[in-house]
Order: C-alpha cells, then sequence, then structure tokens
C-alpha cells in the first residue's frame, strides 16, 4: 500500500522528547517551544512567533486581537479548512464568501473589495497548498477600508511571496504542524505577530489571560490575571517532536520539492487532467501535489482504481457554504463559478518525507494507465 501520508520522522525526535522529559519542565514554554519560536522568528522575519495547541488556536488568538465583534464581517474563501471561519463565528462574526482563482484555488482577489460593506472588519486569505495569494493587491485594499489581515498560512511554512514570508505580509499569520503538514507536532501551530504592539496583549491571551510570560522573564515579581484568554500553548514534549524536524528543514523542504517535480514532470504528458499553477511570485514549499479530473464522476472512478492498485489518494474540502455550519454562520457573495466545481476536480496524491522514487513512479504509471 502506498499511504497518502506519513508523518515526518528524521530520528532525533525521540532524544529530544526524552530531554524534555528529562528536564522537568515538559508543560509549555520549555527549551524546545523556545527553540521553535526562535526559528520561526529567524527564519520568516516575523516580529513575535508564539507556538499555540494548534493552528486552529492560533486563528482563535487571531480573531481575539483583531478585536472581532458580533455583528462584524469576516471576507475568506469557501474552499478552506472549517477553523479559518471557525475562530471568526467564535468570536460572532458573519462569514463572507468570495470565489476562488480555478488556477490556484486561492481566493479572488478581484472580488474581495466588492463584498466589503460598513460591517467588515478582515480579510482571511488562505495560501492553499502553500501557493500565495495575491498579497499585494490584498494588503492595498486592506488599507483602502482599514481592515485587519489574518493570513491562514496553515500549508505555508517556508513558502514566499516576492521573497517574504507567507504569514509575515498581513497582520497575523497563522501556521500549522499537525502531523498532515511539511513540519510536525502531532498537533499544533503557531501564531506570527507581525505588530510590535500586540505582542504583550498576545503572550496574556495564550497564558489564559495573565501576565505570566512577564512574569518569568523577570520583569514583575508575581504574576495575575489581567484579561481574556486561555490555555493556547503545547506541551514541551510536542515541541521536542518538532524541533527535530525545524532543524532539518531544508533537508524535508528539497526532499518534498524533487517528489513535487517528479509528479509534475511524469504527469505532464496527460492532456486528460490539469496540473498545479505557481505563479511567478511564489515560492512554493511542495505542500501537496493535486490533479485536477475532467468532473466529479471521473476523479471518483480515478480515486477507485487507485485504491483496486493500493494507493491511497484523497479529495479536499467540501466547500464551506455549502455544509450547514456555512449557511448558519455565512453566506456566499457573489457567483460561485469556480470554488464547487474546481473543488469537486479535485484530487491530492500520496507526498511526503520518505516516499520512495519507486512508489512516486507507481502512482505516475497508474494515473497513465487509468487514462489509457
Amino acid at each position: 500500500m502506498i499511504n497518502f501520508n506519513i508523518p515526518p520522522f528524521l530520528g532525533n525526535e525521540t532524544e529530544y522528547i526524552k530531554r524534555a522529559v528529562m528536564n522537568k519542565k515538559i508543560c509549555g514554554d520549555g527549551e524546545f517551544t523556545k527553540k521553535c519560536n526562535s526559528w520561526i522568528e529567524q527564519n520568516t522575519g516575523t516580529y513575535k512567533a508564539l507556538l499555540t495547541t494548534s493552528c486552529t488556536h492560533a486563528l482563535e488568538m487571531a480573531a481575539i486581537l483583531s478585536e472581532i465583534q458580533p455583528g462584524d464581517e469576516v471576507i475568506m474563501p469557501s474552499y478552506t479548512f472549517v477553523s479559518t471561519a471557525d475562530a471568526f463565528v467564535m468570536k460572532g462574526a458573519k462569514i463572507v464568501f468570495v470565489d476562488i482563482r480555478p488556477d490556484t484555488m486561492n481566493i479572488n482577489e478581484n472580488l474581495i473589495e466588492d463584498a466589503i460593506n460598513e460591517r467588515t472588519r478582515a480579510i482571511v486569505p488562505v495560501h492553499y497548498a502553500g501557493v500565495s495569494c495575491e498579497m499585494d493587491k490584498i494588503m492595498e485594499i486592506a488599507k483602502k477600508y482599514k481592515l485587519i489581515v489574518v493570513e491562514d498560512a496553515a500549508q505555508g511554512v517556508k513558502s514566499l511571496y516576492k521573497g517574504r514570508s507567507l504569514g509575515t505580509i498581513g497582520d497575523y499569520g497563522c501556521y500549522s504542524f499537525h502531523e498532515t503538514k511539511n513540519y510536525s507536532m502531532g498537533e499544533g501551530g503557531a501564531l506570527l505577530i507581525n505588530n510590535s504592539d500586540k505582542i504583550e496583549k498576545a503572550e496574556i491571551i495564550r497564558e489564559k489571560g495573565t501576565n505570566r510570560s512577564k512574569f518569568f522573564r523577570g520583569q514583575i515579581d508575581k504574576y495575575t490575571w489581567v484579561d481574556y484568554g486561555s490555555s493556547y500553548l503545547p506541551s514541551d514534549i510536542n515541541a521536542a517532536y518538532l524541533w527535530a524536524q525545524l532543524e532539518n528543514s531544508d533537508k524535508i523542504n528539497d526532499y518534498r520539492l524533487n517528489v513535487w517535480n517528479t509528479y509534475y514532470n511524469g504527469l505532464s504528458d496527460i492532456k486528460e487532467i490539469t496540473l498545479p499553477v505557481v505563479p511567478e511570485a511564489c515560492t512554493h514549499n511542495a505542500h501537496m501535489f493535486y490533479i485536477k479530473t475532467k468532473d466529479l464522476q471521473e476523479r471518483t472512478d480515478l480515486i477507485k482504481y487507485l485504491k483496486e492498485n493500493d494507493i491511497q489518494a484523497v479529495f479536499h474540502y467540501i466547500p464551506l457554504h455549502s455544509s450547514p455550519a456555512g449557511k448558519k454562520y455565512g453566506y456566499f457573495h457573489g457567483e460561485d463559478i469556480y470554488t464547487t466545481k474546481e473543488s469537486e476536480r479535485l484530487l491530492r496524491l500520496p507526498l511526503y518525507y520518505g516516499i520512495s522514487e519507486k512508489d512516486v513512479k507507481t502512482v505516475i504509471n497508474t494515473i497513465k494507465e487509468f487514462y489509457k
């Protein structure tokens, strides 16, 4: 069986987890949490990175920091994971879905402005497959209407837009380190704060509404409850697992890019499918490789054929606006020209650190056999 995904394991994870245990500090903000935070800051240029228990929680923190209030509206694509919307729904916001671009599956930047009204508070671009949205245009619109931009860069660690790390262009960026991502801690994420004025507030929110972070830095002699917050700190054991991968991030990135390029070159002569598009301004991280079939039926048939040949391939999101919660908490602005149609064509192929060249070529050849 060729698995769709196997979580990355470099070899030092076990040693680092043991060290975290021996440090007798396995709760949040231990040695490895600090290493991971520093790595993100140094490799992206963000003012402050805070490791969180998930990307969902990073998005929730961003929603709180953005001061989203009941009745506010937040613009985002419908083709995304539920967490993108959930974080803002929990603050009482109405979600406004707009159509995507068929080339990158990202939000269509040219449709955002028409969806803005007096209740609009934020734009949440989602960098699908680690390929950036058109951020210059999005930031231009945000500046014009004084809107907050929260980048859902769950899939975008080590991806760039015009040389800038995804997650550092808007007001806040959110990363995922779930087991399906390029770098994993099982469950986990990170909030990137791109305004130094918001760092102290973020630390308070993350530490259950207390000024505990300042206490541990020796800035105050005791800590207390000062504001709203929750517990968004991951265990240092999880961070220890992640650190083994971050310190080898180039190795993982190069491996995945090689697999991605092998797929692209190997499938490029099949006229019946559409391959991913990476715009010139974008440097991607090979988070996933997908193809697009003619329609939903063909995709269903191809998934079945691959499964019969011991290959796991999966489709992705069901558009949020068509879900029960999407209808309850949001609405689609404009016409759904591409969101549903393109989502029904998209099929993700096995791609993970460690997948063999033999297995990749088996997937390619099996798809070719299907189309013969």
